[in-house]
This record gives C-alpha cells, sequence and structure tokens, in this order.
C-alpha cells in the first residue's frame, strides 16, 4: 500500500470524531465536511440555525402570480451590477454579508468562449478573490477540490453542455462576493438574448447564520492545511459510504405479497433506521409493482412516509440503475435507503401491494441502530403526489405544482421526479420556488428544471454515482418516454420552523398533456404535518409505456 493511499485511510477513520469537536466550537470547512458527510447530522435540527436562501440568473421579469412574466424564461445573465476592479468588468453574481457560507454552486454556459471566462471567489472584503479561475476549473475541478465535490454530469453529454456543480463548502465570517469576467457580455441589457454574447446561467445556494456565530472563512491554504480531512469526504461521498455500524436489530419481512396483502415489521424501543432494503420482484410486469407497491412508515404512531416503493428510491417505476449516498437501485429490482430515521418510541414498516399481480419480497432488511433521542431529534417523512395527464405548454400555459406543502418546525431534504413526456420537446423549463415560513416571494427560484437536478441543456444522457444528485432515466427528455430525476440535499437542506411549500413550473415546448409525479424528502419534529393528498388511487393508476397512455388520439397541434 503506497503512503498516498495509507493516509487517506488514516484519514477515514480518525476525520469524523475530530471534525465533531470542532463543529461545535464554530463553523468551518472542517465541520461543514463533517456535517455534509454525517447522515446522522440533518435528522436534528440545525445548531447553530442558518437560513438558507439561493442567488441565481433567473429572469427578473418574474415579479409575482397576479402579474405578467410569473413564467418569464430569459433566465440567463441577469447580475446584481457590474463593477470595474483594476481596468476588469467583473460581473457580479452574489453579494452576502456574514456569517455565512455558499454550500452549492451550479452553473452552465452558452455562447462564444462559453465558461472559459474568470470566476473570482471574494471572501470578507478583500481586495484579493481567495479563488480565481474559469468557471469550469472551480466549478468541476480541479481549482479547489476534485469529484464528486467539483463535478459535471453528465459524463455522456458534451463538457460545455453539462450542469457544473460546486458542493465544496465557501464559508465565510464578514462577507462573501462572486464575480464573473467575461468580454462576451454585455453590460446594458441583463438577459437579452443577443447574437454574440455569452449567456451565464446560475445557481448559489447559500447559508446565513445569526450575527456572534463564529465562522472560519475559507481560503486555499485552509484547504491545504485540511487535506487529510477532504480526502476522508471525499474518499466517503465518492464510496457512498455503504458499511454502516453493526446494526442493534435486523427486520426482515421476506415472501409473497398478494393483490391487496401487506407485510410489516415494528420495533418497540426507541432507535433509529439507518438502512432499509428489498428486493421487488413481479412475474408479469415489474414497473408497475414499482408504482403500485407502496412503502409506507410510521413512527411513534404517526404516519410519514406514503410513497411507492420505486419513487421512493430514486427510480421511479423504471428498471433503472441509481447509487446516491441516500437511495441506491439495480436493474433487477433490489433498493437500498440510507435515510437516518430516528424515532422515540415505536417504528413500523409496511409494504402494501395495491396492484393486481403478486409481488414477491426478498433480501429484506430493516436495520436498526440506536438513537438518543432529544429536543432536536426529527422525525423522517417522504410524500408522492401525481398530477395525471395535466396540461402544460409554453410561456403562459405553464403552471406550478406542488412538491411539498409542510406545516410546523422541520428541514426539507430533496426530491425526485419521475414524468412520462409526450411529444419530442423538451419538458422541463419550469423554474423551482421554494417559500419558507411564509414568504411572498420564494427565497429559491431557479434557472430551469434539469438545472435544479444539476444537469443543463435539457440533455437525456443519464448520470448516477453522484452523492446527491442523478438522471437514472432520461429518455423522456425530448420523446414520448420516462425521464427521472433526484436531488438529495446535505448542506443546501432549507431549515423551516413554521412552514415550507415547493413548487415548480411545468413549463413545457410543446402544448401537451403529461404524467408528473414528484417526491418530496423531509423531516419536522413531532407535530409536523404534510398536506400531500393520499396516494393510494394515483398509484393504482397504470403508468404509461406510449404516449396513447396519457393522451389517447391525434398529436397535439404545435
Amino acid at each position: 500500500m503506497n503512503l498516498k493511499r495509507s493516509l487517506a485511510l488514516c484519514a477515514l477513520a480518525f476525520a469524523a470524531p475530530a471534525l465533531r469537536q470542532t463543529a461545535a466550537a464554530e463553523v468551518s470547512v472542517a465541520s461543514l465536511l463533517a456535517e455534509m458527510t454525517d447522515r446522522d447530522a440533518i435528522a436534528r435540527f440545525p445548531d447553530p440555525a442558518f437560513t438558507c436562501a439561493q442567488a441565481s440568473s433567473y429572469d427578473r421579469a418574474t415579479v409575482a402570480p397576479d402579474r405578467p412574466g410569473w413564467f418569464a424564461n430569459d433566465d440567463r445573465s441577469m447580475f446584481i451590477r457590474v463593477e470595474r476592479n483594476n481596468g476588469r468588468r467583473e460581473f457580479v453574481m452574489f453579494d452576502a454579508p456574514g456569517p455565512g457560507a455558499v454550500v452549492r454552486f451550479w452553473m452552465t454556459f452558452s455562447g462564444p468562449d462559453c465558461g472559459r471566462g474568470t470566476l473570482r471567489i471574494y471572501i470578507d472584503g478583500a481586495a484579493e478573490p481567495a479563488v480565481s479561475g474559469t468557471a469550469f476549473d472551480i466549478l468541476s475541478g480541479p481549482a479547489i477540490t476534485s469529484a464528486p465535490l467539483a463535478d459535471s454530469v453528465s459524463k455522456l453529454t458534451h463538457y460545455t453542455r453539462r450542469g457544473h456543480n460546486l458542493y465544496f463548502p465557501i464559508p465565510y465570517a464578514k462577507s462573501c462576493k462572486i464575480t464573473y469576467e467575461s468580454a462576451n457580455l454585455r453590460e446594458d441589457d441583463f438577459g437579452a438574448r443577443r447574437k454574440g454574447t455569452e449567456a451565464v446561467y446560475y445557481n448559489i445556494n447559500h447559508r446565513a447564520y445569526a450575527p456572534g456565530v463564529k465562522v472560519v472563512s475559507f481560503s486555499l491554504d485552509g484547504v491545504a492545511r485540511d487535506a487529510a480531512l477532504v480526502t476522508a469526504a471525499l474518499q466517503k461521498l465518492s464510496s457512498g459510504d455503504r458499511i454502516l455500524p453493526a446494526p442493534r436489530a435486523t427486520l426482515r419481512f421476506d415472501g409473497e405479497l398478494a393483490p391487496g396483502a401487506s407485510r410489516s415489521v415494528s420495533c418497540e424501543n426507541p432507535g433509529a433506521i439507518q438502512r432499509l432494503a428489498f428486493r421487488l420482484n413481479a412475474g408479469k410486469d415489474l414497473s408497475q409493482a414499482l408504482r403500485s407497491t407502496l412503502l409506507e412508515i410510521t413512527f411513534d404512531g404517526e404516519k410519514t412516509v406514503s410513497v411507492p416503493a420505486g419513487d421512493f428510491f430514486g427510480v421511479g417505476y423504471a428498471r433503472a440503475f441509481t447509487n446516491t449516498y441516500y437511495t441506491t437501485a439495480d436493474h433487477r429490482g433490489y433498493l437500498q435507503s440510507f435515510w437516518v430515521m430516528p424515532f422515540a418510541g415505536k417504528c413500523v414498516v409496511t409494504l402494501r401491494n395495491l396492484g393486481d399481480q403478486p409481488v414477491r419480497l426478498s433480501q429484506t432488511a430493516v436495520e436498526i441502530k440506536d438513537w438518543a433521542w432529544d429536543a432536536r431529534s426529527m422525525r423522517f417523512g417522504a410524500a408522492w403526489r401525481q398530477y395525471a395527464a395535466v396540461k402544460t405548454g409554453p410561456h403562459d400555459k405553464a403552471v406550478d405544482l406542488n412538491f411539498a406543502d409542510l406545516r410546523g418546525k422541520g428541514v426539507y431534504a430533496g426530491d425526485a421526479l419521475a414524468l412520462f413526456n409526450t411529444t419530442d420537446k423538451w419538458w422541463g423549463e419550469g423554474d423551482e420556488k421554494i417559500y419558507v415560513d411564509g414568504e411572498k416571494f420564494p427565497s429559491h427560484i431557479g434557472t430551469g428544471t434539469e438545472d435544479y437536478y444539476g444537469y443543463a441543456w435539457s440533455r437525456p444522457e443519464p448520470f448516477t454515482g453522484h452523492p446527491f444528485i442523478a438522471q437514472p432515466f432520461g429518455d423522456g427528455a425530448k420523446s414520448a418516454a420516462l425521464a427521472v430525476n433526484s436531488r438529495y440535499r446535505a448542506l443546501d437542506a432549507i431549515p423551516f420552523n413554521q412552514s415550507l411549500r415547493f413548487d415548480m413550473e411545468l413549463w413545457h415546448w410543446s402544448d401537451t398533456r403529461v404524467h408528473f409525479a414528484p417526491t418530496a424528502f423531509f423531516y419536522m419534529l413531532p407535530g409536523g404535518k404534510s398536506a400531500a393528498p393520499d396516494p393510494v388511487p394515483e398509484a393504482l393508476r397504470p403508468v404509461p409505456s406510449s404516449r396513447d397512455d396519457v393522451i389517447p388520439g391525434a398529436l397535439p397541434k404545435e
């Protein structure tokens, strides 16, 4: 074993305890990497508390639902201002006071020399940037770090047409400003589609901590000093961290489920589910079984999970492979979840066969570990809904569809989307709109559905293996077929104290109808409620395999 490999393994063995000690005293790159790679962390309400918001290049004509422009789509090259610095024109994308941290940074580009301009990140008001380089080198490596914390997807897509994702945390004590310099940008008309100009699209998720929270600001020197810890985090995320502590108990529920039947297992003592796994087989139609076999989980007498099996594990109803930090699936129906799910007294896991064919469960496991329930502990929840044959189209024919409507105190942890497209046009121009604690205008508003899920340009190429984003099935990008996207949140999880509403625009380049089925994942303190509808009627609906299954008859006129 070489020295580099030996040091990396030592870091894996010892980094987490040291980082936890740091996290209690201050926010730093080290503490944030520890939080990111500790699945337990998201199951407790944040301390120190923070808010999470998003800066983006969304079309500024988007003002209010009752005003023209609510579905405006020129989500490009919208900057805060232009600054002149040592003879340079720097277009300001983000400028926020501290204490805070940038926790997810996505970009893509089009036009001349796209993405080859200079990105600069200024920390705490310094005249010189803490990081300077091409956007590609910073967001997709190697300027700060490497994959998967700096990565582009899909690897099957031309590099300039990928989504470029930086998940490496950038904490700052006093302020952070991010600028982009390009000779191909015009400063007289942001967002204009001018020939010969560069289009810049960006989403920047960032935390804001309360004044007084101690933050150790990001620097490249600091990253170098923490090299062993960074290596440990990269390896843990790259591997998926599948080697878990020995469970206190493992519950099994193998067997056949006849139509209408269910199987349950329960744990009567406080603890947490650390892994949930089973293989789902159906002799006739596995795709339908993935949708019409319902996973239900009850914690302390409150049912908080009620989701079709395939949708819960991030594959919709596809025989697809996916491999993220929170869920995995193979083409033969073996499904695994690594969400940590605490309970104070009792949990019950149930699988219900709503379909008309028998299904068989094998290799089942509900692994229970110890959990010290406290005032910050939250219950895991997942809610699914389907908008069947929902009408959509371009511009003012777009529609906002709800992913989540949560009441109480908790954290929004991610989502997955299974959509059946019905034409050869792109379906996902729509932007996410996330309202926290009764906001009138969303603190998260984006630039396109594929941008939200980390890729770009309506590309159909699949990708998985990234810890937090995946498109395991992309055939339906621009054809009558299924598309499945997922995004799981770690540092970019969104806390809320009273409520959270997540709407996604369904903005399609065709005047058509589609099936649109999102799953939301969240944690809430006891008493929190989700307003999701009963999933059973839609889970019983036959899954489509052709356009005629959604809208029989002649093709819609363009």
